[in-house]
C-alpha cells in the first residue's frame, strides 16, 4: 500500500532503521557523548549571571556611573541585624554580639567592620536594635564560602539576643540546593507510565531516554552560558521542562510502537512506523516549543535571552534522543516491551478501520458526543469558566523576591524583620542616586533636600564625590519595603517630578536593587505583548503547515491563550492574593516574580501546541478516512485520550514537585504550569475542542487556495506521517 511505503521510506524511516539495527553503536555514542558533555559542562560551565540590569533604564544608567567612578563600591555586603531584649549594652548581650562580630571579621571573605558600639547611628534610640554592614572582598564568592558566616550567626542567635545575617550573598548561601523534587517527579512519572502501559519495561524506556537527554541538555546549557550568560534558575527550569517533554515525547513513540506490535508488525517495522508517525509529530512539537522559547529573545533582555537559549538546548536534546536513542532502546527490547506486566483485564483496542457503530464506544467518544449535542452551550460555559479563572491576572504585580518573602526560619528573613522593626522597612532596599558633576564644589544640596522632604523618604545620606571628581552618589531610604506598590510609586514620583525640578538640566539617576527590580518589571510588562505576538505568529505558521487548516490553527491559538491566561489568574490568586498560598509552600503573600509570566508563556504555548498536534493530527486522519467532522472528533479523542491524559498527568506531576523545592520563584512557575496543563487537558481538550470543531463543521478544514472540492484530502499519506499516536 502507498501508506506503508510512506511509513518505511524517507529520512526519518532510514534514521529509525539505522538506530534500530545499529543499536549498540547508537547507545555507545550517546553514553560517551553525555559523559563527555557532562564532564565539560558541570566541570567547566559558565557561572550563573543573575544581574537583571542592562538596557537604557534609569537604574542601568545609575549602575554604569557607579561602576565607572566608584569602583570601590562594587563589592557585595552583608547586614548583621541585632535585637537584644535587655538592650545591646547588657553584659551578656554585649559578649554575644562582640563574639559574633569578631568571627565575621576573622573570615578571609570580609573587610573591616564598624561595630555598633563605635557608631551610634547603627543603634536605635532605645538601644535594643542595632545593625552593622560587613563588606565582602569577593563579590563572586561561592555560596559554600559564605555559608559558615550564616551558620555562625544562626548558632549565636537565641535566648535574649536575636541575630540575623542578610544580604544577597547570605540569601544565596542559605538557600538549600534542590532536594528530592526532581527525583519525586521521576517517581511520579514512573507510576503514571506503569499504570498507562501496564509494563515495567515499557515504563522504563521513556524515563531512561528522558534522563539521559536531560543530563546532556543541562550540561550543554552550562557550556552555552559562556556565550550567552544565564541566571541560576535556568538549570531548574531546563530540568523541569526537559523532564516533562522528554518523558512525554518518548511516551507517544512507545505507545505507537506498542500499537504496531499489537497489529502484527515486526519490531523493526514497528519502530520505523513509530518514528515516522509519532516521531514526526514529536519533532514538530519540539520545534514548536523551541521556537516559543526563543520568542523570549524578543524581550530584548540579556538575562531572559540566556534562559531562552539554555532551555531550548535541553528541549533540542530531548527531541534528538526521542528519534535516535529511543529506537535503539526499542531494538534491545523488541517484543519484550510488555514484559513484567501489571495484571489487568484484557481489553480490545479499537481497530483503525472500525467505526463507532461496530464496536463498543469508549468513554472519550461518549463524552465527545455529549459535548457535540450542545456545542454552543459547552463552548460558552468553558469559555466563561476560563475567563473567570483569568480575571485575577488583571491585578498581577511583578517584582523580584527579596528577604521579606523568604521562609521565616532563615537568617536573612530574621535580619529583614529586625532591621525593618528598628530602622524601617525601606532600610533593606535603599534607593541609590548617581549623577555626573563638573567639579567637587558642585552644590547638590537642592537635590538632597528635595529628595529628603519627599513624602515616603525616611532618610537621606550625605553625597559622596568620586575620586576623579566627575560623579556623585547618595542613598535614600524609603518608608516602605521592597515589595510594596508604594515604593514603586515613590520611584516614579522622584524620576518624573522631584528630580527634574531640583536638578534642573543635570541628570540624576535613581538606581540600586530596588529601582532595578522596578525597571525590570516595567520593561518586561511593556515587551511582553511583542513576545506573545512573535510566538503566536511563528507557531501558527508551523501548525498551518502541519494540519493544512487555517481555522484549526486559529482555534488552537485562541484556546491556548485562554488556558494560559487562566493559569496566570490562578497563580495570582494563590501567590499574590494568598488564597491557599501557605498550603502550596509560599511563606507569605508576594508579587509574581518578574520573569515567571514571560517564561511561562512560551513554555505553555509550546506545550499546548504539543497536545494540539497529537489530537488534531489524529482527528485529521479520521476526517480524511470518513469525511465527517463529528465522527472524526469523537474517534480522534478516543484514540488519543489515554495517552494525552497520561502525558498531562506526567507534566502535572513533574511541575508540582517544584513546590517541594526552596526557591519561591521556581515554585511559582511550577505551580502555574501545572495548573495550565490541567486546564488544557480538561477544559480545553475535553470541552472546547469538540464543541468549537462541531460548531465550525467543514469550515474546520478551510485553507486559502483550496477549493470546496478539495476540503477533504484524497490522500492519507500526509496525515499518517503526522499522526502522533
Amino acid at each position: 500500500m502507498a501508506t506503508e511505503t510512506a511509513r518505511t521510506d524517507g529520512a526519518l524511516a532510514r534514521l529509525a532503521r539505522f538506530c534500530f539495527l545499529r543499536r549498540r553503536l547508537v547507545l555507545a555514542v550517546w553514553i560517551v557523548g553525555v559523559v563527555a558533555v557532562a564532564f565539560a559542562g558541570f566541570g567547566y560551565g559558565a557561572p550563573a549571571d543573575n544581574d537583571p540590569s542592562g538596557g537604557d533604564s534609569g537604574s542601568a544608567k545609575a549602575q554604569k556611573l557607579i561602576e565607572k567612578h566608584f569602583p570601590e563600591q562594587q563589592g557585595d555586603t552583608l547586614t548583621l541585624a541585632i535585637k537584644a531584649d535587655k538592650g545591646i549594652d547588657d553584659p551578656a548581650a554585649r559578649t554575644t554580639i562582640e563574639k559574633v562580630i569578631a568571627e565575621l571579621v576573622a573570615s578571609p571573605l570580609t573587610g573591616p567592620v564598624t561595630s555598633p558600639y563605635q557608631d551610634k547611628s547603627l543603634v536605635t534610640a532605645d538601644r535594643h536594635i542595632a545593625r552593622t554592614t560587613i563588606p565582602l572582598n569577593d563579590k563572586d564568592a561561592d555560596k559554600s564560602a559564605v555559608k559558615p558566616l550564616v551558620d555562625a550567626v544562626k548558632d549565636a542567635s537565641g535566648g535574649e539576643v536575636t541575630l540575623g545575617l542578610g544580604g544577597k550573598q547570605a540569601e544565596r548561601a542559605e538557600t538549600p540546593a534542590p532536594g528530592p523534587s526532581e527525583s519525586v517527579g521521576v517517581l511520579a512519572a514512573a507510576v503514571i507510565l506503569f499504570i498507562a502501559f501496564g509494563s515495567l519495561v515499557a515504563m522504563g524506556l521513556p524515563i531512561a531516554t528522558a534522563l539521559m537527554a536531560i543530563v546532556g541538555g543541562i550540561a550543554l546549557t552550562k557550556l552555552v552560558g559562556h556565550l550567552v550568560p544565564s541566571p541560576d534558575f535556568t538549570v531548574l527550569v531546563a530540568a523541569l521542562i526537559g523532564l516533562g517533554v522528554g518523558i512525554d515525547y518518548a511516551l507517544f513513540i512507545v505507545t505507537r510502537y506498542k500499537d504496531s506490535l499489537h497489529d502484527g508488525d515486526e519490531p523493526e517495522t514497528a519502530t520505523v512506523k513509530a518514528i515516522t508517525t509519532a516521531g514526526h509529530a514529536v519533532l514538530f512539537a519540539g520545534t514548536t516549543v523551541v521556537i516559543a522559547l526563543l520568542g523570549l529573545i524578543a524581550m530584548g533582555q540579556r538575562m531572559m535571552t540566556g534562559v531562552a537559549i539554555g532551555a531550548s538546548a535541553t528541549v533540542l536534546v530531548t527531541m534528538i534522543a526521542a528519534v535516535t536513542l529511543l529506537p535503539a532502546f526499542l531494538g534491545f527490547t523488541g517484543r519484550k516491551i510488555d514484559s513484567l506486566r501489571l495484571p489487568r483485564r484484557a481489553s480490545r483496542r479499537p481497530g483503525i478501520g472500525e467505526t463507532p457503530s461496530l464496536r463498543r464506544r469508549t468513554p472519550a467518544e461518549r463524552w465527545a458526543s455529549v459535548v457535540q449535542r450542545k456545542p454552543l452551550a459547552a463552548a460558552i460555559l468553558a469559555g466563561v469558566g476560563l475567563l473567570v479563572l483569568a480575571a485575577p491576572a488583571l491585578s498581577m504585580r511583578l517584582s523580584l523576591p527579596d528577604a521579606s518573602v523568604q521562609p521565616h526560619d532563615r537568617s536573612s528573613y530574621t535580619s529583614y524583620k529586625i532591621v525593618s522593626e528598628g530602622f524601617g522597612p525601606g532600610y533593606g532596599a535603599p534607593l541609590i542616586f548617581a549623577t555626573r558633576i563638573d567639579s567637587p564644589d558642585t552644590d547638590l544640596r537642592p537635590v538632597l533636600e528635595a529628595v529628603g522632604t519627599t513624602n515616603g523618604i525616611a532618610r537621606v545620606t550625605p553625597a559622596r564625590i568620586s575620586n576623579d571628581a566627575q560623579a556623585a552618589t547618595f542613598m535614600a531610604f524609603p518608608t516602605t519595603g521592597f515589595q510594596d506598590q508604594a515604593t514603586t510609586d515613590l520611584v516614579h514620583k522622584l524620576r518624573d517630578d522631584v528630580l527634574p525640578k531640583a536638578a534642573g538640566s543635570a541628570k540624576v539617576y535613581v538606581g540600586g536593587p530596588n529601582a532595578g527590580a522596578i525597571d525590570f518589571a516595567e520593561d518586561t510588562g511593556s515587551r511582553l505583548p511583542w513576545m506573545i505576538a512573535v510566538v503566536i505568529a511563528m507557531s501558527l505558521v508551523l501548525l498551518v503547515a502541519l494540519v493544512r487548516s487555517v481555522t484549526i490553527a486559529l482555534q488552537a491559538a485562541v484556546m491556548n491563550l485562554l488556558s494560559i491566561a487562566a493559569s496566570y489568574g490562578v497563580l495570582v490568586a494563590i501567590v499574590q492574593w494568598g488564597w491557599l498560598g501557605s498550603a502550596f509552600g509560599f511563606p507569605t503573600d508576594m508579587p509574581i516574580t518578574t520573569w515567571v509570566p514571560m517564561m511561562m508563556f512560551p513554555l505553555l504555548f509550546g506545550l499546548s501546541m504539543d497536545y494540539e498536534v497529537f489530537l488534531i493530527s489524529r482527528v485529521r486522519e479520521e476526517y480524511d478516512r470518513t469525511g465527517d467532522t463529528r465522527t472524526a472528533v469523537a474517534s480522534g479523542l478516543a484514540r488519543t485520550a489515554k495517552v494525552i491524559t497520561a502525558a498531562a498527568a506526567i507534566m502535572i506531576a513533574v511541575f508540582t514537585t517544584s513546590l517541594l523545592g526552596p526557591d519561591v520563584s521556581v515554585k511559582q512557575i511550577g505551580l502555574g504550569m501545572a495548573v495550565a496543563v490541567l486546564i488544557d487537558a480538561t477544559i480545553v481538550r475535553m470541552v472546547l475542542v469538540p464543541a468549537v470543531m462541531e460548531l465550525c463543521g467543514n469550515a474546520n478544514w478551510w485553507m486559502p487556495g483550496r477549493g470546496r472540492s478539495q476540503t477533504r484530502p484524497t490522500s492519507r499519506t500526509d496525515i499518517e506521517e503526522t499522526a502522533a499516536v
